[in-house]
């Protein structure tokens, strides 16, 4: 157990579920967010039903988009889902509807088309997944090359595991420095990948272009579809 102060005034961070959702870009802030002093975490989504996400098993949301409280941390994550996720007015809807009371917006991957789609990237600097970043100029937004990007109370980050960055990145921002570090040593993000190989800057170009091939180039060719559609 760590010393973390657990008299905090409640934040409520609403996580926007979906189908097709990447399970580990909500997973991983989710599991850090919680920890935070005075943390209230609700997964909201079109009905109460079952979310099916990438992983071949299904998140049960605490909220659907009607009963959902106003969020203090709004959080996107990504998916494949998000293509048909940008063509649901009650998704962006919802998504548009947070975002104007919330402390902070965020994203994580996908995500960031997501709030693009609401109009909260507008002149806003902001990234997401690798295969995706050149799409980011479709929603208004500046690309950058970074695993979290912050700009004003905007916070998008890279792709999938970028997402646990992002929140101690913001759990450091509310709650210093101290805090953040003890929930990272709780969870023991201690990162040491087998192979140097996490972002196209590092990868084998061989593994780089065949995993575009067989996932990336038509993936994108999807979402840049539904954003111009």
């Amino acid at each position: 157990m760590t010393a973390i102060p657990q008299t905090a005034t409640q934040t409520t961070v609403v996580f926007l579920l979906f189908p097709g959702i990447t399970q580990l870009d909500f997973t991983a802030p989710a599991q850090a967010l919680s920890r935070m002093p005075g943390a209230r975490l609700i997964g909201a989504a079109a009905t109460l039903d079952p979310i099916a996400t990438d992983s071949g098993f299904s998140i049960v949301p605490t909220h659907d988009f009607a009963s959902a409280p106003q969020a203090d941390i709004l959080c996107v994550p990504g998916g494949h889902g998000v293509t048909e996720a940008l063509g649901d007015t009650a998704t962006i809807d919802f998504v548009a509807r947070q975002a104007a009371d919330a402390q902070w917006v965020t994203s994580v991957c996908t995500g960031a088309f997501l709030l693009g789609r609401a109009g909260l990237l507008s002149g806003k600097r902001a990234t997401t997944h690798w295969a995706y970043t050149h799409l980011l100029p479709l929603v208004g937004a500046e690309p950058v090359a970074a695993r979290v990007v912050e700009d004003g109370n905007v916070v998008s980050s890279g792709g999938v595991t970028s997402g646990l960055d992002f929140a101690l990145t913001l759990i450091a921002r509310l709650h210093g420095d101290a805090v953040a570090q003890a929930i990272q040593l709780a969870i023991e993000y201690d990162p040491a990948p087998p192979f140097a190989g996490g972002h196209p800057d590092r990868a084998p170009e061989s593994v780089t272009a065949g995993l575009k091939t067989r996932v990336y180039d038509a993936a994108a060719a999807r979402i840049e579809a539904a954003l111009k559609g």
